[in-house]
Parts: structure tokens; sequence; C-alpha cells
């Protein structure tokens, strides 16, 4: 099941499956039959308890009211791509890590940084998974599957919510 909601770096796509969040996709949206990963993604439903909760929280995030996500996930991905998911998921509300940063965190070689950047590009949930706040190693925002503007924008939300 999916839904549409309205938020600051426009239209947001909100994905379930079985009770999980697996997708939240930037407008312009792929075609509604297939998910990013292939699967069916099932018909719209605005009502859906875990497209509302996920709504609500995004709202609140958006709002500057909530740092941390509370939401059953289900990104879909290989092992090494889930690691680095995961790990993203420790990067605090208005910080940032690098790509080296975050293969250092996983027991690998800075090296290691361009996989890292790979796996972070295609996070299936972004915001929530806070892939937007992974920079490059000098400190310069780079690609985003949202767009860099929307990067910017994000890591912006953050820090204005903090100060």
């Amino acid at each position: 099941m999916w839904t549409v909601i309205d938020s600051p770096i426009g239209e947001l796509r909100l994905v379930e499956r079985d009770g999980e969040v697996t997708q939240i996709e930037f407008s312009p949206f792929p075609s509604i039959g297939q998910s990013g990963d292939g699967r069916p993604r099932g018909g719209r439903d605005d009502a859906h308890p875990v497209l509302t909760e996920t709504a609500r929280q995004l709202a609140a995030y958006f709002a500057g009211e909530l740092t941390d996500f509370d939401l059953p996930l289900a990104p879909v991905g290989s092992d090494f791509q889930q690691r680095v998911w995961k790990e993203l998921q420790t990067i605090g509300y208005g910080e940032t890590a690098s790509y080296g940063e975050i293969a250092l965190r996983l027991g690998m070689t800075n090296a290691a940084s361009r996989a890292v950047g790979l796996a972070n590009g295609r996070n299936p949930i972004p915001i929530v998974i806070p892939c937007h706040r992974v920079i490059g190693a000098n400190g310069t925002l780079t690609g985003y599957a949202g767009g860099l503007d929307r990067k910017q924008k994000l890591l912006e939300l953050e820090q204005d919510a903090l100060f």
C-alpha cells in the first residue's frame, strides 16, 4: 500500500508492505505499478495505520518537533547495504558524517567510502534513514538521490531546529 503527502521538499510517496515502511520516494515518482525493488506496490490507502503514522512523524520532523523516528522499517537491499543503512541511523539529528567515517565505523578502511556512497544512494527510506546526513570528507554536499537542493534543505531544517 502507499500514500502521498506534501512536504517542504515536495511530495513524498510513502510505501508499506506487511505493516512495515519499505520506501519513501521523492517526486517525480517512479511508475505506480512497481516499487524500486521490482515488487508490486499495491493500491493507494491514505488511511493505512503505518502510512498514517509515517506521515504524522514526517510532519513532526518537518515542523522541527521530532528528532528520532519510531517506525517499523523494512528496507530491501543486500547485506552490505543493510549494514550501511543501519549505521546511518546512528548519525544524530543535526549531525553529519563522511562516507569514509561510515566505512570506518563498519570496520572497513577509508577506501570503502565509495561502496558506502553507493549503498547510501540506494537507501529506499530517505529522511527516516538519514542518508542526507552523509557528506564529503571535505564537508561538501555530495550526491543525493533526491537532489542536492533537498539534501541542503533537510540539513538546514535540522540545524535551524537545534538553534
